[in-house]
């Protein structure tokens, strides 16, 4: 019992950090520092605590390409979930980030050969079903997406969901590598947004430094490698499978949190929408007793 609880709460610890991360992205941004630069800030700070630590990993990077499209994959997602959930509902912006199970089916073929089933087609078909509810508002003749948080929303899961698939494909590397190569994504594709998007009017400069927002940064980043080392130890010790069902806690700390703090809302269509989109996650997630079950 205790081997498992341990690693347990570890992933439970993440999943709380990350579901109401919404909350210091937001907080920053009322103090005047945008969600995007924020996202770079506190990546660049965690890159530098890492390079410390495991200076090494920077020769595996370098020196593995692979790891590239690692950085880039994890580095998007970052950027189209912060930004997402900053300036969106949070609510609704988390559901359609969960829809990332249905684009992992996707893309595990091509780049995993894992050829899907009948049963995870069905799971795809079923998270489909509910993103399209969540998507149709009154305002809308088609269920699209009617809004930028909405569109990054997506954008960010498509690319975690790519960061998951790429992680299996480089499962051989070593993990300070990938670690690193995830941090210095995040730094990267964000600062590099912050600064397109700032140049088209869309991002605010950084403002002078300040006690209130450089120490909430400081501490957000800390907050940020303590959630990503215990993804790690848990991760490492417990079932796929157990993993996967365990961080849907994240959706549910995310929903709970911004409902009471004003920061989203759950109507009758989102969270029948929202229902179908974790029953696909769940069904995914759900370990298989048979060899030759789908």
């Amino acid at each position: 019992m205790r081997a498992t609880a341990l690693p347990a709460l570890a992933l439970v610890l993440n999943a709380l950090i990350f579901g109401v991360s919404w909350w210091p992205f937001r907080a920053l941004q009322d103090l005047g520092l945008h969600p995007l630069w924020a996202t770079a800030l506190t990546f660049i700070l965690t890159t530098l605590c890492l390079s410390l630590v495991r200076p090494g990993a920077w020769r595996d990077l370098v020196r593995n390409h692979q790891l590239w499209w690692l950085l880039a994959a994890s580095g998007l997602a970052n950027v189209g979930f912060n930004w997402a959930v900053t300036t969106g509902d949070v609510v609704r912006v988390v559901l359609l980030f969960y829809l990332m199970p249905a684009w992992s089916l996707l893309l595990a073929w091509p780049l995993l050969g894992e050829k899907p089933r009948v049963g995870a087609v069905l799971r795809l078909v079923l998270a489909l079903a509910g993103v399209l509810i969540v998507l149709k508002t009154p305002n809308t003749q088609w269920p699209m997406p009617a809004s930028l948080p909405d569109w990054l929303a997506l954008l960010g899961g498509l690319c975690f969901a790519l960061t998951n698939v790429l992680l299996r494909r480089l499962e051989h590397t070593a993990n300070d590598a990938r670690m690193l190569s995830m941090f210095v994504g995040s730094a990267l594709m964000a600062t590099c947004a912050a600064w397109a998007g700032q140049q088209w009017g869309l991002v605010t400069a950084i403002p002078w430094a300040s006690l209130n927002w450089v120490g909430l940064a400081i501490g957000w980043g800390v907050a940020l490698m303590v959630g990503n080392l215990a993804l790690q130890y848990g991760a490492a010790r417990l079932a796929a499978s157990t993993t996967s069902l365990i961080m849907l806690t994240e959706v549910v700390f995310a929903s709970t949190s911004s409902v009471l703090l004003g920061a989203g809302t759950l109507d009758l269509r989102t969270a029948l929408g929202g229902s179908l989109i974790l029953a696909a996650a769940l069904l995914a997630a759900w370990p298989v007793p048979r060899a030759n079950a789908p």
